[in-house]
């Protein structure tokens, strides 16, 4: 009876203890590959001259250095920034509504995650965009360009 306890027990440390390791959401979604079809389907349905407006915020010094995406090493300084449909390799202009300076970048990445944000930024287009201080700013991205095939 007691050695069916310290195996239950254990079994049951166990599964926490892989349900508990934590990585963040980035790698994960950087890890997972995503096939030229879906790419290709995905380029068709957005056209080079296409608009969109909506909320965009930054991600910075806690990415810096890991993976992103497309496997690439995240340069919080880059100008570069995250979509969650836009093929990697895309070029988009984007421009900050509230003041209108605009800054030109590559798509490389996956997001946001956060409900009601069309665009995450690297700090570096942020920056240029002047809305660091503001954290989530109303932008305007159009697509300049779709990457080679």
């Amino acid at each position: 009876m007691k050695w069916n306890f310290l195996l239950i027990f254990s079994i049951i440390v166990s599964i926490l203890m892989a349900c508990s390791h934590q990585t963040n959401i980035r790698s994960r979604i950087g890890e997972e590959s995503i096939r030229r079809e879906d790419l290709r389907k995905d380029r068709k349905s957005h056209q080079s001259n296409e608009t969109f407006i909506g909320l965009a915020s930054y991600y910075g010094e806690e990415f810096n250095g890991n993976k992103t995406a497309n496997g690439e090493t995240y340069d919080m300084n880059g100008l570069t920034g995250a979509h969650r449909s836009l093929p990697f390799g895309t070029i988009c202009k984007v421009t900050n509504l509230e003041n209108q300076r605009s800054v030109i970048i590559r798509i490389n990445d996956r997001g946001p995650f956060v409900p009601n944000r069309i665009l995450d930024l690297s700090r570096g287009a942020a920056a240029k965009l002047h809305g660091l201080s503001a954290g989530v700013l109303k932008v305007k991205i159009e697509i300049l360009s779709y990457p080679e095939e």
